[in-house]
């Protein structure tokens, strides 16, 4: 088979037929969504035991990759609450200057993935796993922004569910009630800001017009940080800031820098690689699925799942060598660009672009935002995250589906997400090789009329997949033949049985066995393309014809044994 290199980006498609209008279109949503990223970059940033630029100029370079090589038409790129977790604890773990090592090796794995045409391999991730984990990420996100939100006195949190758990009821004494007002305010505003204006509220009915609908239009988080920002820094509210924390963020570009690359530190780094690239694709591709699902656009195509891949593998090879972090594909800010009007990759392209005008312009007034109001932002992100109603949901589903959401939710929020997924997919691997072996069986066929009579005839009607799962309910089989008078004709109807591996057949080969020990024959009719395949390439058809001639050349050659109830005693 021939391997033909394909690299396509979308833009490449999107612009034809392209005129103002659309350029316009996508302009507006770039700077509406480079407006959002601000503040979700910052936060993701610090939850994650990194600087602010870090997240930002993830945004701003993986955005502009992502757009600029992409298979989708209006996703946008950056780094993303899911990451939130994976990347603190590989700090934790291993340094910043190893997640940068393993951010660009998962960079090139993920191109790899996409290059070989593998990105529909990350649709075998069974629904419960994806949703068990995002919900288990959602909560950790929610924990992990406790410290900030209260204000409390901890100089650093640690990676570990129980352990965090434990030092937040240690720190709680030294709650700051000021940073609880503002993370509060936060939260509470974030929840509110869109229903204020929604058909039918009380402020659209005493204030309608152009003014208050263009109001209307402003992001919620925009409103949150500039409002509460501003009012920490008239109060002079005693608070932890990004300037207090950090000493503010630079005015600059980031500086091309190469981290220092060994084998055998890549060696070590083998596990932070694979989830950064598991995660990282499963984000992108899902939050592709999702623009396709919402998009109005008549001009809008479907995601191209391997070349989506190939510009994420980019695009996280080169931000490290800024200082970045893991970028993937972010649904809200996805959603926010489509809601915003985006119609081709310009607004990604425009979004990164604004990202970088706002950084460079306004850096020293990112100084005064107090940490609480990020975190009051993350918490809403968490909930926002989180598919809570599935929970309520379980009860309508199977044992396995309620095993595999609830194993990998806690395996998520106890140990991390590698374990559970890695678990998960396991455990989805033997549920489905249960479900599969319940569903083949032998049922027995009726013996009117048969030739010859009953019981040297047995005949069994195959349903389903005889593959290694199932191959120990061909064992009663095996020992109903053993059991039978000799001479007996065995008859297999096949017509149902639609796949068979060699373990299956293995299980044949012992009824073969069994059949010309007890001098009989062995018969399959209608049987379906794949078995019948199979049979003839292992031999198992030619020994079965081999046995069947045998059988019946000895019985013709060999004369009826006589009666003994008519033999007579010698005189």
């Amino acid at each position: 088979m021939s391997f033909h290199f394909v690299f396509r980006p979308r833009i490449v498609d999107a612009l034809r037929g392209y005129h103002r209008g659309r350029a316009l279109a996508d302009i507006g949503a770039g700077l509406t969504v480079g407006i959002v990223a601000l503040p979700l970059a910052m936060a993701f940033a610090i939850a994650s035991g990194l600087k602010p630029e870090a997240g930002l100029w993830t945004a701003i370079i993986g955005g502009f990759l992502v757009a600029l090589l992409g298979g989708t038409n209006v996703q946008i790129g950056g780094p993303a609450g899911a990451f939130i977790v994976i990347v603190y604890g590989i700090v934790e773990r291993h340094g910043v200057a190893n997640l940068l090592i393993s951010t660009a090796c998962a960079g090139v794995l993920m191109f790899m993935l996409g290059l070989f045409k593998l990105g529909n391999l990350v649709r075998f991730v069974p629904v419960s796993i994806v949703i068990g984990f995002t919900n288990g990420i959602a909560v950790l996100i929610a924990l992990s922004q406790v410290k900030d939100w209260l204000g409390l006195s901890i100089e650093k949190m640690p990676g570990n569910f129980f352990s965090q758990i434990h030092t937040l009821t240690e720190h709680i004494g030294t709650a700051n009630p000021y940073a609880l007002a503002l993370g509060a305010l936060c939260l509470g505003g974030l929840f509110l800001w869109p229903r204020l204006f929604m058909q039918g509220s009380p402020v659209l009915r005493i204030a309608e017009g152009h003014t208050v609908r263009s109001f209307a239009r402003v992001p919620a988080p925009v409103v949150a940080l500039i409002t509460l920002t501003a009012l920490a820094y008239v109060m002079d509210y005693p608070v932890e800031t990004i300037g207090s924390r950090f000493g503010g963020i630079p005015q600059q570009a980031p500086a091309f820098a190469l981290p220092d690359f060994s084998w055998d530190t890549v060696r070590l780094l083998v596990t932070p690689t694979l989830t950064i690239a598991l995660l990282g694709a499963i984000e992108s591709l899902l939050c592709a699925r999702v623009a396709d699902q919402l998009a109005t656009d008549p001009h809008h195509r479907k995601h191209d799942p391997n070349q989506e891949l190939m510009a994420q593998g980019v695009a996280n090879f080169v931000v490290p060598f800024f200082g970045g972090m893991p970028a993937t594909g972010t649904i809200a800010r996805t959603v926010t660009n489509l809601r915003a009007g985006a119609t081709t990759p310009i607004a990604g392209i425009t979004h990164a672009l604004a990202l970088a005008l706002i950084v460079l312009v306004a850096a020293p007034l990112a100084l005064h935002i107090p940490l609480a109001v990020l975190a009051g932002i993350l918490l809403f992100v968490a909930w926002n995250m989180g598919e809570w109603h599935e929970f309520v949901r379980l009860k309508h589903f199977s044992n396995h589906y309620r095993l595999l959401m609830l194993g990998t939710f806690f395996l998520t929020v106890v140990f991390d997400l590698t374990v559970a997924v890695e678990v998960g997919l396991v455990l989805a691997c033997a549920l489905f090789v249960r479900r599969m072996s319940e569903l083949f069986r032998a049922d027995p066929l009726p013996q009117e009329g048969s030739t010859p009579p009953a019981p040297a005839r047995l005949a069994w009607r195959l349903h389903g997949a005889l593959f290694f799962g199932a191959a120990s309910k061909v064992d009663p089989l095996v020992q109903a033949v053993e059991a039978a008078p000799r001479g007996v004709a065995v008859q297999f109807d096949a017509r149902d049985l639609f796949a068979l591996d060699t373990t299956g057949l293995e299980g044949l080969e012992q009824i073969l066995k069994a059949v010309g020990q007890r001098g009989g024959v062995l018969e399959f009719v209608h049987l379906q393309e794949q078995p019948r395949s199979l049979m003839q390439r292992s031999g198992f058809s030619a020994r079965l014809a081999q046995q069947n001639a045998a059988q019946a050349a000895g019985a013709v050659a060999s004369p009826p044994a006589p009666d003994p109830s008519s033999a007579g005693t010698p005189g």
